[in-house]
C-alpha cells in the first residue's frame, strides 16, 4: 500500500510538472518565432499582412525602398503621424496622455500610437484593440526598434500602410490617386496620401473636401518644418 501511494504521488507529481511545462513551451516558442520573423523582415518585404488578408476589397500592392520614394512622404508621415519618431524608442509617453485626454473629453478620436507601433500591428497583428492585441503590439515594437532601426521601420510603414479602399502603401496610393509612383510626389500629394492615413476607407487624396482638406493642407506646411528642423534625419 505505501508502494502504491509512493507511485501515485510520483505519478501526481510528473504530471504536474508537465502541466507546467506547456505554458513554458509556447510562451518560449512564441518569443523564439517572434523574433525570427523581426529578422527575416529586416531584409525581406513582408509578402502580406492579416489586415490584407481580411480585406473584401482585394490588395493592391506596389513595394518601393524608402531611397526611391520622394523624400517628402515620410517627411509627411512624420509631420502627420509622429513627429518625435526619430528620437523616440518606439512609445510617445506624451502623445499618449495628450490622446487619453483628449478622447475623454469627447469629439473626434485622436490615436495616440507612434509610427513604430502602428508599423507593429500593420505588419504582426490585426486590426481593432484589445488588452491583448496592445500587449503584443508592445512587444514587436520593441523588437522592430531594436532589430530594425529607423530607415527599416519607415520603409516597411510606408509599404503596408492602408492608403485607399484595397490599396497599400505609399506607392500604391500614389499610383492610384495621382497616376504617377511615389518617387516623383509633390509636397502635397504626399501630404494627402498622409492625410488619409488614419481612415483610409473614409478618405480620398483626390479632390479632398472638409476635415481631408483642412488636415493635408497643415501637413504640406508642416513638411517644411519637419525638414527644417531636421525632425527626420535619422533617415538620411
Amino acid at each position: 500500500m505505501a508502494r502504491n501511494r509512493t507511485i501515485g504521488k510520483t505519478r501526481s507529481s510528473l504530471s504536474l510538472r508537465d502541466v507546467m511545462r506547456w505554458p513554458v513551451r509556447i510562451i518560449g516558442g512564441f518569443l523564439a518565432l517572434s523574433v525570427v520573423m523581426v529578422v527575416i523582415y529586416r531584409f525581406v518585404p513582408p509578402p502580406v499582412t492579416l489586415t490584407m488578408l481580411f480585406d473584401k476589397n482585394g490588395i493592391t500592392k506596389d513595394w518601393m525602398s524608402l531611397e526611391d520614394m520622394d523624400p517628402d512622404m515620410p517627411r509627411a508621415a512624420i509631420a502627420a503621424e509622429d513627429s518625435k519618431f526619430c528620437v523616440h524608442h518606439g512609445f510617445d509617453a506624451e502623445a499618449i496622455e495628450k490622446a487619453f485626454r483628449h478622447n475623454a473629453r469627447g469629439g473626434r478620436i485622436r490615436g495616440g500610437s507612434t509610427i513604430s507601433q502602428q508599423t507593429a500591428k500593420n505588419v504582426f497583428l490585426w486590426q481593432n484593440g484589445g488588452y491583448l492585441r496592445k500587449g503584443l503590439e508592445g512587444w514587436f515594437t520593441l523588437l522592430i526598434e531594436a532589430l530594425w532601426g529607423k530607415k527599416r521601420i519607415m520603409e516597411v510603414y510606408l509599404n503596408v500602410a492602408e492608403t485607399g479602399i484595397g490599396t497599400y502603401g505609399a506607392n500604391a496610393g500614389a499610383i492610384r490617386y495621382f497616376n504617377h509612383d511615389a518617387s516623383t510626389l509633390t509636397r502635397a500629394e504626399a501630404a494627402r496620401i498622409a492625410a488619409v492615413l488614419p481612415l483610409p476607407k473614409k478618405r480620398a487624396a483626390v479632390s479632398p473636401s472638409g476635415f481631408t482638406r483642412r488636415y493635408g493642407n497643415s501637413i504640406t506646411r508642416r513638411v517644411g518644418v519637419v525638414k527644417n528642423q531636421g525632425l527626420d534625419d535619422c533617415l538620411k
